[in-house]
């Protein structure tokens, strides 16, 4: 049986895009494995929940949770080093781009699978050296790595060396994904390549059949909801837009935030909440996947206030964007280049505002939310758009056509 691996740079709950392209290529007849790394008690029990009834497998090439002191302290310490030696002398590492990246290439060697699909900024490291190794590689630009991050935390970052193995791999990978026509478009503009293949981050449809019903995040049912999420609650999410939109809403409504919420981020989030929110804005912790889009969908109104001024932020569409219309929320969302790809063709989903303009951002929450019979509106439109044009399953034929051509394979409907 022909073999894929995919490699990831974390975990499998935080890797959704990659789990789906999975379950896509193993229907398709690939025995496939994904291969990660972990690191955090409660992800790696949510990712063997993920593995439960599927039908690839998974690989855990470096684990380093805090129970494992030995590897624990040997892959921070290297990270550390590694930084330290790039700051003073501009020297690069793989360990500069995250954890385990000599590992995933010793693994990924041994294992010789037919085509090797990367993920992440470790992999493009492990993906140009198996091409230099007569491998075939694939690549899958979930973010444009080097255009990625704010100005303070590009700092310390390798950009040149990310830009060379970029360029490498959409040149030189046959298989070669990205997340929107605008990133798509960008990207091949700046290394003079092919466009690579779009694939939106959709969900599968079939997913609202486990929705629980239940009510568990919202207060008062009787004023409308929204709901931001993401992995990290912090600053350069979109988040201070909406801080500032605070003081010019005047209708009542539930605000609900939720990711990872460290200490660092509550310093910086507590004092933008002034006293009268503070009883309508509500924090909650990440959920397991397959709790994700019920919690979602108790909301009414989606927010995606991703930032323009980060090349790669501006020109993606993230998964929150497609879980909401998954969810059917109306969406509020600012205009960068990736996101206005959807709404110019589906207005009535919700609204496009400025990135920088918080009294619009007020505006927008007003109108949407004023108006039941609007807002009902919008947000059966967004489910329907869900349904009929962004849906995983209308994905899942591009992934195993383009797996089919770079393994030369006759493509078979199964």
């Amino acid at each position: 049986m022909t073999k894929i691996l995919i490699l990831i740079g974390g975990h499998l709950c935080n890797a959704p895009r990659p789990c789906k392209e999975a379950d896509a290529l193993t229907n398709q007849g690939y025995e496939v494995t994904i291969g990660g790394v972990w690191f955090h008690p409660e992800y790696i029990e949510r990712d063997r929940l993920l593995i439960l009834n599927k039908k690839w497998k998974f690989k855990a090439i470096v684990d380093f949770q805090p129970n494992k002191i030995v590897n624990n302290w040997i892959f921070r310490m290297r990270s550390r080093f590694a930084r330290e030696i790039f700051r003073r002398f501009g020297i690069f590492s793989p360990d500069l781009l995250g954890y385990g990246a000599k590992e995933m290439l010793k693994y990924a060697k041994k294992a010789k699978a037919d085509l090797t699909i990367v993920h992440s900024e470790g992999g493009l490291w492990v993906g140009s050296h198996l091409l230099d190794n007569g491998f075939r590689i694939g690549v899958d630009f979930e973010d444009w790595f080097s255009e990625d991050l704010l100005p303070e935390a590009r700092a310390d970052r390798p950009i040149k060396q990310l830009k060379i193995l970029e360029k490498k791999l959409i040149n030189e990978c046959s298989y070669c994904l990205t997340t929107s026509n605008a990133m798509s478009e960008a990207m091949a503009l700046a290394y003079k390549s092919k466009t690579p293949t779009v694939i939106y981050n959709t969900f599968p449809w079939e997913e609202r059949s486990q929705l629980d019903n239940k009510i568990c995040d919202r207060q008062n049912l009787d004023i409308p909801s929204i709901h931001w999420f993401s992995q990290t609650i912090g600053q350069g999410r979109g988040l201070e837009i909406l801080f500032q939109a605070l003081a010019h809403i005047n209708q009542p409504i539930e605000i609900h935030l939720r990711g990872n919420y460290p200490e660092s981020s509550r310093r910086w989030l507590e004092p933008q909440i002034s006293p009268e929110w503070r009883d309508r804005l509500f924090i909650h912790p990440t959920v397991p996947n397959n709790e994700l889009l019920s919690r979602i969908a108790e909301h009414d109104i989606g927010l995606a206030l991703e930032v323009s001024d980060i090349p790669s932020r501006n020109l993606t569409i993230t998964n929150k964007f497609f879980q909401y219309l998954q969810a059917g929320l109306a969406i509020i969302a600012t205009d960068t280049k990736g996101q206005s790809e959807i709404i110019f063709k589906h207005p009535e989903i919700g609204r496009l505002i400025l990135t920088d303009d918080p009294l619009v951002l007020a505006k927008a929450i007003e109108n949407v939310s004023h108006i039941p019979e609007n807002l009902k509106k919008a947000k059966l439109t967004s489910l329907h758009a869900a349904q009929e044009k962004f849906c995983w399953e209308f994905e899942i034929e591009k992934i195993v056509q383009l797996a089919d051509e770079a393994l030369q394979i006759k493509t078979q409907t199964k």
